[in-house]
């Protein structure tokens, strides 16, 4: 790493964990950094998973000390995450640097989908379905764990639709939750990447530190601006999702 790699990568750091704990959509920014940085796409993957287990672990923090956290729900949603991360994150390291990126272009397409959907406008007539939903949140969790494992990017909307749709959350709960979960289940999936050689660890800490800052940041905003800012960040997040993917 040369020495102009550690302000670019911290400050690319501070703003995905800022973005990451009040909406999503930070690895938009740090994956295509470490691949300029010159890292094998799977490197990078596992790399910026060191960053977000960080990003995740100050959050929650700033969410707790600040008085907004429910740690039984957190970790009941963590389960199934984790187990599917672990999937998720052995199919990345198998992957080609080809495939994965001709898998990563079709699956931001389907993230876009889902994030230009407003998942509140369902929520009463889930709610009032009769679904047992436990079983619905445990299967949904597990199938976000695959995703989250497998490429991380984007995870955020994700994991705020589920929440919002399925438990009728409002934002600053959903965003202590999801940063909690993500925590959880990115270990799991650090350890596969680490265990495959698949991480750069002097541009992983440099970034965690970055991140670690800006998730500790995110979470106080969250909390003392309100579901109303969350909510227009979050637009803010999705258009420039939707810039990026188009540009």
């Amino acid at each position: 790493m040369e020495i102009w790699h550690i302000p670019v990568v911290f400050t690319v750091g501070i703003i995905a964990g800022f973005i990451n704990t009040i909406a999503g959509g930070g690895s938009l920014l740090t994956l295509p950094i470490l691949i300029f940085l010159g890292l094998p796409t799977a490197v990078a993957n596992g790399t910026n998973r060191l960053a977000i287990m960080t990003q995740c672990l100050f959050a929650v923090i700033g969410f707790k000390r600040k008085g907004v956290s429910n740690f039984k729900l957190s970790l009941l949603l963590s389960v199934p995450a984790l187990i599917g991360a672990i999937i998720g994150a052995q199919i990345a390291v198998d992957l080609s640097d080809i495939l994965f990126k001709r898998v990563l272009a079709i699956i931001m397409l389907l993230v876009l989908g889902l994030i230009l959907w407003n998942p509140r406008q369902n929520v009463g007539r889930l709610m009032s379905s009769g679904l047992n939903h436990f079983i619905i949140t445990m299967i949904a969790f597990f199938f976000i764990g695959i995703y989250g494992g497998f490429i991380q990017v984007g995870v955020g909307f994700i994991i705020i639709a589920a929440l919002t749709t399925i438990k009728g959350l409002n934002l600053v709960e959903t965003n202590s939750h999801k940063v909690f979960i993500t925590g959880i289940y990115t270990v799991f999936a650090l350890i596969v990447f680490a265990f495959n050689g698949k991480i750069c660890w002097t541009i992983g800490l440099c970034l965690a530190a970055g991140m670690g800052l800006g998730g500790w940041i995110g979470s106080h905003w969250a909390v003392a601006r309100g579901e109303q800012w969350i909510r227009l960040a979050l637009t803010i997040c999705v258009i420039a999702m939707v810039i990026k993917l188009f540009v």
